[in-house]
């Protein structure tokens, strides 16, 4: 269990307090090395527990850089840029059990929680497990009980606990991210958070 002290000395709100130790428990999150191991990765992915939304406000040459199949023009990508919602419905639609972009379901299921639970397929498992219907109320997952327990759920299902058991921070970076984005960030913040939790 974290304490009131460890968070503040992480410089988490005490707001997290009582979502981080039902999630730690809830997923057998039990020991220092992984508790902070999630921490850190969620510390790297919401904004150090500030942002528990996507933020999908791009530029036209940035829609066109990340998704080169949905804006292969810069023509394309400026009808759709600074247009979160839009942008969403597109670059979501047909893909992680989403309808098409005019469903709205892109937006709808656009990445919310400490790691960005994202599309429809994702919420209705998340919620299934937690017996909460985040597919009727999606907006759930962006507080911090459910944007702690929503990370906790994907935790749990992609085996973070073994990687974090034996130091593995490319590993868990990889099964959060796809890749290795903000590596030494999650390395530096997993490290604080053990010696604070130690």
């Amino acid at each position: 269990m974290v304490n009131a002290n460890q968070l503040e000395e992480l410089g988490i709100s005490q707001e997290w307090l009582e979502p981080l130790n039902e999630t730690f428990e809830k997923f057998g999150i039990a020991h220092p090395h992984q508790q902070a191991s999630f921490i850190g990765q969620c510390s790297h992915e919401c904004n150090h527990f500030r942002t528990l939304q996507e933020n999908l406000n791009y530029r036209p040459e940035t829609l066109h850089q990340l998704w080169p199949n949905r804006f292969p023009s810069l023509e394309i990508a400026n009808a759709y840029a600074h247009q979160p919602e839009k942008i969403a419905n597109k670059v979501y639609a047909n893909r992680m059990g989403n309808r098409d972009e005019s469903s709205g379901d892109g937006w709808r299921f656009h990445g919310r929680g400490c790691i960005q639970l994202t599309g429809h397929d994702a919420y209705f498992h998340c919620g299934q497990a937690l017996g909460v219907d985040f597919v009727a109320s999606p907006d759930l997952v962006a507080s911090p009980k459910y944007a702690a327990l929503s990370a906790g759920w994907f935790w749990s299902t992609h085996n973070c606990n073994a990687l974090a058991d034996v130091g593995d921070d490319v590993g868990v970076t990889k099964k959060i991210n796809g890749g290795t984005f903000g590596l030494q960030e999650r390395i530096n913040l997993t490290q604080k958070a053990y010696k604070v939790l130690s």
